[in-house]
């Protein structure tokens, strides 16, 4: 290398010199390093704070990067899947609220079906209790027309609700109301003897059928809650787990800040000091 150079005797030795150097500082070059390495750190530092982020870039943590992007992923699948089961809950519990009122009626039917024995009432007072049988028939063929959100309530299809991130189902058992059980209870005729007492056996089996149908919305609903406290509970393991990867320690950041801006600032001060020494050649030459 072509450097300018000023050779002095050594004190003591005649065959020993102190070479001082101008054109090349190595001095200032190592303290510029150690600065710009700093500096580096002290902005990823400052990054990091500021994001609330370990990972600011793709370079900072490659494959935890892409941990945390299946992690949030899947979580975003999961709190789909958690929709999807709550939903499925709202539909259960409005059947529930439907067969709870259809139970009333039918109770009523077979008040009416056993009022309509009576040997004491005649023919008008029974054409009454019939009128009254036709309304509550009426009401529990239109309540097996209601849907919820436009998917029937009542059609004794198995609904097949998401369970998990993977797209797992599980067959939310139907209802059907349509059913001859009870389309031939709501249509019977109580205007004489015979007649109520073929409607209350038939009550009684539309009777025996609601209350099957509500115990199978019942499982549904507690089917459907254990999956949506699972999913619950998934959602915040992995969001712990995700935090790990990717959420900065405040403590320990700032500690590092500090730390890196100590050296910012003493590599700063010694770049200086490092740039003044050539200076001192001048004094050889004054």
């Amino acid at each position: 290398m072509d450097v300018a150079q000023i050779k002095c005797p050594s004190r003591g030795d005649s065959r020993k010199e102190l070479v001082m150097v101008i054109n090349t500082n190595l001095s200032a070059q190592n303290a510029a390093s150690q600065l710009m390495q700093s500096s580096a750190n002290l902005s990823q530092s400052l990054q990091r704070l500021s994001s609330g982020s370990k990972i600011t870039s793709p370079a900072s943590d490659s494959a935890g990067l892409a941990v945390s992007m299946k992690l949030t992923a899947q979580m975003a699948r999961i709190t789909a899947a958690s929709n999807n089961v709550n939903n499925a809950v709202s539909f259960s519990q409005t059947q529930d609220g439907y067969a709870q009122q259809v139970n009333t009626a039918l109770s009523r039917m077979s008040e009416l079906a056993v009022l309509a024995q009576d040997v004491t009432k005649t023919t008008s007072d029974r054409a009454l209790y019939q009128q009254e049988f036709s309304a509550l028939g009426s009401y529990i063929n239109n309540v097996s027309t209601q849907s919820f959100n436009g998917v029937s309530l009542f059609s004794g299809n198995t609904l097949n609700v998401t369970t998990d991130s993977e797209g797992n189902t599980f067959g939310m058992v139907g209802i059907n109301m349509s059913n001859a059980t009870y389309t031939t209870a709501t249509a019977d005729d109580i205007t004489s003897v015979t007649g109520a007492q073929q409607a209350l056996t038939d009550v009684k089996a539309a009777i025996s059928q609601l209350a099957s149908d509500r115990a199978n919305i019942g499982s549904n609903e507690e089917s459907l809650s254990y999956y949506s406290n699972q999913l619950t509970a998934l959602n915040n393991n992995l969001s712990a787990a995700n935090s790990q990867i990717t959420d900065v320690d405040v403590a320990t950041e700032s500690t590092n800040y500090a730390k890196e801006n100590i050296l910012v600032q003493t590599g700063t001060a010694m770049l200086a000091q490092a740039n003044s020494l050539p200076q001192s050649v001048l004094k050889l030459l004054s």
